[in-house]
């Protein structure tokens, strides 16, 4: 048995690898307008970056987990990691939109192997009453990235550029990877699964409900995460400096919103904790086009946006658990690739929105999909 002393710093290298991965689904967010400067398009276009990562993300992740089944667990790690390495690097020297977009593409073939990969290897290296704890801290990874890697990463385009905060993500992922070589041991295999059977759950409608509504929620949240940036122009004034106090607020909002979220759902239920978050985001995003037009007004704003946001993925999985317990491991699978669907969604639908109205009027566009989104959840608590 792998003792209680280790473990922790075992698992502390899966968690920088997802860090990094979170990191670098979002950080592209608090560059937008100088990356489309620098590359020549719209902010809109340069937002298609997020998006085409996200898609390929969503839909490599099966596929690769499949492809993968039978390799070590650290041997995946460390070329997925090393993918991920090149994927970011490529980004940060193209010279064009195109070559941009590309990079992207390798960067998520990478990402979209490392989260599952960590989060399995963490339950293979934990004690049977130790495994929640260590899966959370895998987690934990990818939260505390908005919190705290994508604020630097903004921070490091204002005073540098944004090439550098693709360098800043690389080097992330060069520091995980040397983790995994040096500290983490032989993993044991989990039981090979085929891409039929990872697709399985699909076949039941409350699963599908259930996904639905994390495909509708999240694009409603990432409407408003991907385009941060412009929405809250008003009251930063295109000062980094500024954006980066309010991404950093609203991540560690998201964060102490997430640590609490699984409290909450053993307590109230898991459609009672949605309810009261989307409602919140609903009024939130319904008053944005007044409350981001002040510094102090924004960053209001922005905290009750990280609490919404991130009050939902726990109840979520929690749904889906309860309605495949034969196979938790693959609907929490395919609930990851329901959220980078959402993301890729966001990206173009706001895209498109921005050519038609102010950036302080996309929040109200984003609330109907939250609305959608918990009627889709409310119709699978209903069929079951």
């Amino acid at each position: 048995m792998t003792t209680t002393t280790r473990l922790p710093a075992r698992i502390g290298v899966l968690t920088v690898a997802t860090f990094a991965v979170g990191t670098d689904a979002f950080v592209v967010n608090g560059v937008l307008p100088e990356l489309a400067r620098s590359l020549n398009v719209s902010v809109g276009q340069a937002g298609q970056l997020v998006s085409v990562f996200a898609i390929a993300y969503a839909v490599l992740s099966p596929v690769l987990a499949a492809a993968t089944g039978n390799w070590p667990r650290r041997t995946v790690l460390l070329a997925a990691l090393g993918v991920f390495v090149l994927g970011n690097a490529v980004t940060a020297l193209a010279p064009d939109y195109g070559l941009a977009l590309a990079s992207r593409v390798i960067a998520a073939a990478g990402a979209a192997a490392i989260t599952p990969t960590a989060a399995t290897a963490a339950a293979a290296l934990a004690p049977p009453d130790r495994r929640g704890r260590a899966m959370s801290l895998v987690t934990l990874g990818l939260v505390s990235s908005t919190a705290l890697g994508v604020p630097i990463g903004t921070l490091l385009g204002s005073v540098a550029s944004w090439r550098q905060t693709m360098w800043l993500v690389a080097a992330l992922g060069v520091v995980a990877a040397a983790g995994v070589a040096l500290w983490l041991p032989a993993v044991p295999n989990p039981p090979a699964t085929t891409l039929r059977e990872r697709l399985a759950p699909l076949r039941d409608r409350t699963v599908v409900l259930i996904l639905a509504a994390t495909v509708a929620m999240f694009t409603g949240i990432y409407l408003v995460t991907i385009y941060l940036s412009v929405i809250v122009e008003g009251a930063t004034s295109g000062d980094g400096v500024r954006l980066t106090v309010l991404l950093f607020a609203a991540g560690v909002a998201g964060t102490i919103s997430n640590m609490v979220t699984g409290g909450w759902t053993d307590r109230f239920g898991p459609m009672r904790v949605i309810t009261v978050a989307m409602t919140l985001g609903v009024l939130d995003y319904a008053f944005m086009p007044w409350t981001t037009a002040t510094f102090a007004g924004a960053l209001i704003a922005v905290v009750a946006y990280g609490l919404a946001s991130w009050a939902v993925m726990v109840p979520q999985q929690h749904q889906l658990i309860a309605a495949a317990p034969a196979t938790p491991s693959l609907v929490v699978s395919l609930n990851a690739s329901a959220v980078y669907l959402a993301v890729s969604l966001a990206g173009v639908l706001g895209a498109g929105v921005l050519e038609l109205v102010r950036a302080a009027f996309l929040p109200w566009f984003a609330a109907v999909f939250l609305l959608a989104g918990l009627a889709a959840a409310a119709a699978a608590k209903f069929k079951r």
